[in-house]
């Protein structure tokens, strides 16, 4: 008889870094448990920016996502947690996703070059990062 060994699941994991101009996004996977920038999405209007986020997801097909929430250094909340919350249970609803929120305080701290496209998807980077980093801690 010969034993075969399961192949390990390896889940894809979407990183994201709200904003209101941009979106930047991330991904990674459960095996290797690194991050590494995917794209920003620039839509003006909801039904566009999702439009773009559901076309990336039926492509990659994420396991779950991710989402970095903002908070002032000392935890208290903010006017973009809120939205970010809020853009974190827009993701659940349309894409039946489970969503993790990651605290984001330091993430842009970590990036010295100036605001931008390429900055917006280097900070879902590291949002999604953490989030490998804190649920390997976890285990």
């Amino acid at each position: 008889m010969v034993c075969r060994l399961a192949a390990p699941v390896v889940d894809i994991v979407f990183g994201f870094d709200f904003g209101i101009k941009r979106i930047g996004i991330a991904m990674g996977n459960t095996l290797t448990g690194q991050a590494q920038p995917l794209e920003v999405v620039k839509a003006i209007d909801n039904a566009a920016r999702f439009k773009q986020i559901g076309d990336l997801i039926a492509q990659w097909r994420p396991a779950c996502l991710v989402v970095g929430e903002p908070l002032h250094p000392d935890g208290a909340e903010h006017e973009m947690t809120l939205r970010c919350r809020r853009f974190a249970n827009q993701l659940h609803g349309r894409f039946n996703l489970p969503v993790h929120l990651v605290d984001e305080r330091y993430s842009s701290a970590v990036i010295t070059s100036r605001r931008g496209e390429i900055i917006d998807a280097k900070a879902a980077a590291i949002i999604l990062q953490q989030y490998f980093d804190d649920h390997a801690n976890n285990n």
